[in-house]
């Protein structure tokens, strides 16, 4: 028989966790269905964590709408999900009479969208906030109300905060076939077959094909790579706010910012592309040469790793749309969708709500309370340090492999405590991760993956 849900989210992004944690507070039974082994596995997790302020994105739009309500959500938001989060402020450079013309345009806009607190600052001001900045900086938007978020901590808060509350969570699971029949949608996921009330469409780069597939018109996508650069915590404080260039025709441009975990990163490039997240010589070349135009001495000499991640564009909009009946569209949601996704989800329970009243019911027992991984426990687990430059020990390791949404892989680890995201980049941790993992899940050594699928680690144990 069919397992049923009233609702279907596909897709464990940023967006579909906002979504699913939103609808796990109503009566309404949920489910995502992400194709990849882990939650934020796609564009969220290449993302450059930034809350922005909302006065880039044009008047009346939907970006502008929920950016400014998101910004507002996410300090409250991340107390209750236990996730870092730093109020650091932006500052967009102008370099020439130009620059300054479009800062100008860009405080209109603001102030039209409702952001407070935005002014220009002249060079000296410009340099007391910022030391590092270059001298051929003229004057900055200065913008105290964004702050930065870990992009991947926050996805997956989300996704355990829903599957605490009831949401079911099918990982390695795609989509292959949607209808609508007798007022019901039944999904193919894999080998088997589910049916749903309602299908919300989240999955990011996928999110055209499957609407098309559900009977939607076929949108066009420009898939857009943006390279990074990532420093070694010991940077910390080389730049305290997040740093951009004025805005061009492809975005926001390069842009320098500190991590909630004191690094540095600089990026992202935009190139139009299809789905290729390989970084190139060309693509690092021009993110450090651009960064030069921000700040001196950028000290290249800390770059510990480099990535790109894929931006999906559809029009010049957010797409929010009840494409086909019970099916509802969410795609094109690129920068500013980080900072959107929870404004985005409120706005889809409300749709939902004017087609069922269901989705109003809310649940007494919804707890929007989720604790993370704790520092300290019990020895010797908490005892022994497995990632040196992260000070990460097996007792975190160990938690997170049994948390409500596990993590099984040597990424998913990566992400969950940052063991491996130091300085030798997994280079000493990565064979005592992979036999923590092998132990606590009961497979051997060699089933364990990097990211999942085939991505094997090792092909056998040394004897």
């Amino acid at each position: 028989m069919d397992k049923h849900f009233n609702v279907v989210i596909i897709g464990a992004g940023i967006v579909g966790g906002a979504i699913a944690r939103e609808l796990a507070h109503t009566k309404q039974s949920v489910c995502i269905i992400e194709r990849e082994s882990d939650v934020c596995c796609g564009a969220s997790k290449a993302n450059s964590g930034i809350i922005h302020a909302g006065y880039d994105a044009r008047p009346g739009s939907l970006m502008a709408k929920f950016n400014v309500q998101g910004n507002k959500m996410y300090p409250g938001l991340c107390k209750e999900l236990d996730v870092p989060f730093i109020l650091n402020g932006s500052m967009v450079l102008g370099f020439s009479d130009e620059d300054r013309e479009h800062l100008e345009d860009l405080i209109k806009r603001g102030e039209k969208n409702g952001v407070q607190g935005l002014e220009i600052l002249p060079r000296e001001r410009c340099l007391e906030l910022e030391p590092n900045l270059s001298g051929e900086v003229e004057w900055a938007l200065y913008a105290p109300s964004a702050g930065i978020v870990c992009p991947f901590e926050m996805t997956i808060a989300l996704c355990e905060n829903a599957a605490e509350n009831g949401a079911e969570i099918m990982l390695g699971h795609a989509v292959r076939k949607a209808e609508h029949k007798e007022d019901k949608w039944i999904l193919t996921v894999g080998g088997a077959r589910m049916t749903a009330d309602y299908v919300i469409n989240a999955a990011g780069a996928g999110a055209p094909k499957l609407s098309e597939m559900a009977g939607g018109e076929l949108r066009e996508q420009v898939l857009r790579r943006g390279e990074y650069c990532l420093l070694d915590t010991r940077c910390e404080g080389f730049v305290e706010r997040t740093i951009f260039q004025t805005p061009g025709k492809m975005g926001k441009g390069v842009l320098i910012t500190p991590t909630v975990h004191g690094n540095i990163l600089v990026g992202p490039t935009a190139d139009d592309t299809d789905y290729n997240t390989a970084t190139t010589r060309e693509g690092q070349r021009k993110v450090l040469e651009s960064a030069r135009r921000s700040v001196e001495n950028l000290p290249r000499r800390e770059i510990i790793n480099s990535y790109a991640g894929i931006r999906a564009i559809v029009g010049d909009d957010f797409i929010i749309d009840e494409t086909v009946k019970g099916w509802v569209d969410v795609m094109g949601i690129c920068s500013p969708g980080l900072t959107a996704a929870p404004a985005i989800a409120v706005c889809v329970r409300e749709m939902l709500c004017e087609r069922d009243k269901g989705f109003s019911v809310l649940r007494d027992d919804f707890n929007p309370f989720r604790k993370g991984i704790p520092k300290t426990g019990e020895l010797p687990l908490y005892g022994r340090v497995v990632c040196r430059c992260e000070d990460v020990t097996e007792g975190e390791i160990v938690a997170a492999i049994h948390r409500a949404i596990p993590a099984t892989t040597a990424d998913g680890i990566k992400r969950r405590v940052r063991a491996g995201m130091g300085r030798c980049q997994g280079g000493f941790c990565l064979p005592r991760i992979l036999e923590v993992i092998a132990r606590e899940t009961g497979i051997s050594l060699d089933e364990v993956t990097k990211a999942g699928g085939a991505s094997f680690v090792v092909e056998d144990r040394i004897r």
